[in-house]
């Protein structure tokens, strides 16, 4: 990783395993209530408030791009007043809004408690990118590999949880699981406020402004690259299911299949190989790698369709355990280079950015897969491939070029003093 002078470096504040573990259980927490509700979330607006499926769609995508704008400003303000306030903040209205589902009678009203939501959600994401760079101390980007190992099982957990209330399929049921993960984020604040630090706002050179991250490049280009790399996330989750139930035989269980084996590689191998990237030029070179994978995986999944039904399953499989570990690999890298190119005081922002890119990459991802990938059968799977390669083969040109635009220790810890004799700013926007 790109060295830091002492007067810089996030490791010179205290960053003990109490704060760490405090983050890994309020997340795991928060996620088990992400489960729980994002599984049957659907299933209630449609089922029991009665809004057509149309509808939920649009108000989903008002809400989902309306969020964007939460990103950088957020991260903004925990930039400069710390990151726990605001990402507590965030996660209070989380809480709120989540309750507030339980009384929609109409779609206005469902689109702007969604649209508030992913605000909050946006602002948290930013908030706590920061906050995990704080408390990860030297190694951000393995502790957030860690950290998503548990993020992960929690929300198996919160989905095996959900699948009660399906079968009960009642308005009390679907409202019990609302009201869950509206208290998993209550007890996530909770833990937070408790057990984490409220870090206090690194020092800022004179020339930091509220947009500093749209001017660097290098970073601007790789949050473009792996937004477009996270069309693999929505690969497995919504293009591979169509897939399995329109054109081959496989029997109903291949879809649950896959998403265990998709959430049991990502449990056991996340944080073993995100310990092994975390410098700029390593979480290039992961990159790559997994681009790689992908163009390995995508071809797999095609060939469902051409071999028998009792081979079907066991290829699924084979092909999600191949394209799970790119995923690894894929997130490793994003960890590696989001924290490692972000200077320390402005991790906020830029965390707010990566996650602005994102998730306008999963907003579009339905759109093209389900548009451009199945019209075009077999040829798109490949077509698929081959665009993860080609954008993960960039990983690497990437990562040099932007090292090679990062200030030097000297550079950087004479611009955070400011002039002779005078005070760092903490404030300057």
């Amino acid at each position: 990783m790109i060295e830091k002078g002492p007067e810089e470096r996030i490791s010179s504040l205290p960053a003990p395993d109490g704060p760490q573990r405090a983050l890994i259980v309020a997340s795991f927490v928060s996620r088990v209530g992400n489960g729980l509700f994002n599984t049957a979330s659907a299933l209630y607006f449609t089922l029991v408030v009665h809004l057509p499926a149309a509808q939920v769609g649009v108000g989903l995508t008002i809400a989902g791009l309306t969020g964007l704008l939460a990103g950088i400003p957020a991260g903004n303000l925990a930039d400069r007043y710390g990151p726990r306030t605001v990402w507590l903040t965030s996660i209070a209205l989380q809480a709120v809004t989540m309750a507030a589902f339980v009384f929609i009678r109409s779609w206005a009203t469902f689109t702007l408690i969604a649209t508030l939501d992913r605000l909050a959600a946006t602002a948290g994401a930013a908030a706590g990118g920061a906050l995990i760079a704080r408390a990860g101390g030297e190694r951000p980007a393995a502790f957030r590999a860690k950290l998503r190992t548990f993020v992960n099982l929690g929300v198996v957990l919160g989905t095996l949880g959900a699948a009660v209330a399906v079968c009960v399929n009642t308005r009390p049921a679907y409202t019990a699981l609302i009201l869950a993960n509206a208290a998993s984020f209550a007890c996530a604040g909770l833990i937070a406020l408790i057990a984490v630090p409220d870090y206090r706002p690194l020092p800022r050179p004179p020339d930091h402004h509220g947009r500093a991250v749209l001017a660097d490049r290098p970073f601007v280009s790789f949050v473009a690259l792996y937004s477009s790399m996270g069309l693999q996330y929505q690969t497995v989750s919504l293009l591979l299911p169509i897939w399995l139930s329109a054109h081959t035989d496989a029997p109903r269980w291949t879809v649950a299949a896959v998403y265990a084996v998709n959430s049991g590689v990502c449990v056991l191998l996340q944080s073993r190989i995100g310990s092994r990237v975390e410098t700029v030029r390593q979480g290039g070179r992961a990159f790559r790698f997994a681009g790689l994978l992908f163009l390995v995986s995508c071809p797999l999944m095609a060939l469902t369709a051409d071999v028998p039904v009792w081979i079907a399953p066991v290829l699924a499989v084979l092909a999600v355990c191949v394209h799970s570990l790119g995923e690894v690999w894929e997130s490793s890298a994003g960890f590696a280079l989001g924290f490692g190119l972000a200077p320390d005081h402005a991790q906020g922002q830029y965390q707010g950015l990566f996650g602005i890119g994102f998730d306008a990459g999963q907003a579009l991802a339905p759109v093209i897969l389900t548009g451009a990938v199945l019209g075009l059968g077999h040829a798109g799977w490949l077509l698929l491939g081959a665009f993860f390669a080609a954008v993960g083969s960039a990983g690497p040109p990437v990562a040099a070029w932007a090292e090679r635009t990062r200030p030097t220790s000297r550079q950087t810890a004479d611009a955070t003093r400011g002039r002779p004799g005078e005070a760092a700013p903490l404030d300057a926007d």
